[in-house]
């Protein structure tokens, strides 16, 4: 049976958003922000009784941009033609703006349609991809700035000596007016937890300025810190690029990019050593791919931000891969919500090569997180 020419006739029938909000397990702060929750908005893309599943974390109000600025453009779509249905979602965004929790809306539909098209073909979504890699290297991501030395000292042991996850990242600068003090015990606290030969990734967030960061990252010369992220705002190329220039440890930034021109821009600044790209913000899988390319072109190596399971398969099949991010926060989600969970064993994910799309099924008892009724959109009806 030729599955393919089957699918050629069929159409997206339905496509419904809904968001879930989960209790972190202690209070998290980076060094701008504070958080007690997190908010994912999970979008559900049905077709011939299948249905692809993908999600972003954001605002409840991504759902409602689902129902009103895209599910027009969705319904009735060929399920096969993602590009195309990616186009048009981009269109219609024209005058609401694509950045922000518009293009987190549009993501989380992108990444629905790959896994709806790779499960009506019966492929893992991967392999539909163009698989590059068996497996995708993550780094243990966490160490938040509310963490005590006792809490910190054993999510990263967690990681390092039980998971044997090699690469592990703290949060930084939240007392960067203190300038080094803060951040460096606790980058001390980190280095002692897991030794000499795990890697160690801080994560500023954008607290620093340019020269309080080659400060700090001056003053941790001793600690061997070999990624620093984010050291200034995503948005200030030139003060990535001159501390790129005073410092050892590779800088990397983009987690905020929305659109292939953000990155391209990026890249032309020779403001990063590696391209940060979150698959749930910058448009999905279909934009994800570009960004890829155009990094490659640069000769740059990309790293997936956050949502890992939602990176797992693309990464898989991106040629310039660095690694995916094990963030903390959306790991404990992830893996209390979808069977199929993947383990990160040895410090690698490794998606399952029999089953089709992402690999992941919605877990029936998550409904005591759900925020409000789902927003739904079907062909010929339109229901809130």
């Amino acid at each position: 049976m030729n599955t393919a020419a089957l699918v050629t006739g069929s159409s997206v029938e339905s496509i419904t958003a809904t968001t879930y909000t989960v209790p972190t397990d202690a209070p998290e702060a980076d060094g701008t922000l504070a958080w007690d929750s997190t908010t994912m908005v999970l979008v559900e893309a049905g077709c011939d009784g299948v249905s692809g599943i993908g999600w972003t974390y954001g605002p409840t109000a991504c759902a409602q941009v689902v129902a009103d600025q895209l599910a027009g453009v969705v319904l009735g779509s060929n399920p096969l033609d993602v590009g195309g249905t990616f186009a048009a979602m981009v269109r219609a965004v024209r005058n609401a703006g694509r950045p922000g929790a518009v293009g987190y809306a549009i993501s989380a539909v992108d990444l629905a349609l790959w896994d709806l098209k790779a499960r009506l073909l019966g492929l893992p979504l991967h392999r539909l991809l163009g698989a590059v890699h068996d497996q995708v290297p993550v780094y243990g991501s966490g160490g938040f700035t509310t963490y005590d030395a006792v809490r910190l000292r054993e999510q990263l042991a967690d990681w390092g000596r039980i998971q044997g996850i090699p690469r592990v990242k703290i949060k930084v600068g939240e007392s960067w007016g203190a300038e080094t003090g803060e951040d460096l015990r606790r980058m001390r606290i980190a280095r002692e937890a897991v030794g000499e030969d795990v890697e160690l990734y801080v994560d500023a967030n954008g607290a620093y300025t340019a020269k309080q960061a080659i400060r700090v990252m001056d003053a941790a010369t001793e600690l061997d810190v070999r990624w620093c992220e984010e050291p200034v705002s995503s948005d200030d190329l030139a003060g990535l690029r001159q501390v790129r220039a005073r410092v050892a440890a590779d800088v990397t930034a983009g987690e905020y990019g929305y659109d292939l021109a953000y990155f391209q821009r990026m890249c032309a600044a020779e403001a990063v050593d590696c391209v940060q790209v979150d698959v749930t913000r910058c448009g999905g899988i279909t934009e994800w791919l570009r960004i890829a390319a155009v990094a490659a072109a640069h000769n740059l190596r990309v790293s997936g931000h956050c949502a890992p399971h939602m990176h797992a398969h693309v990464a898989a099949a991106t040629p310039n891969l660095r690694h995916l991010e094990w963030f903390h926060d959306h790991v404990r989600i992830e893996q209390r919500f979808f069977d199929g969970a993947l383990d990160p064993a040895g410090g690698a994910l490794r998606p399952d090569p029999h089953t089709a799309g992402n690999g992941l099924r919605l877990q029936p008892d998550v409904a005591q997180f759900q925020r409000g009724r789902p927003v739904t959109q079907e062909i010929g009806r339109n229901s809130r």
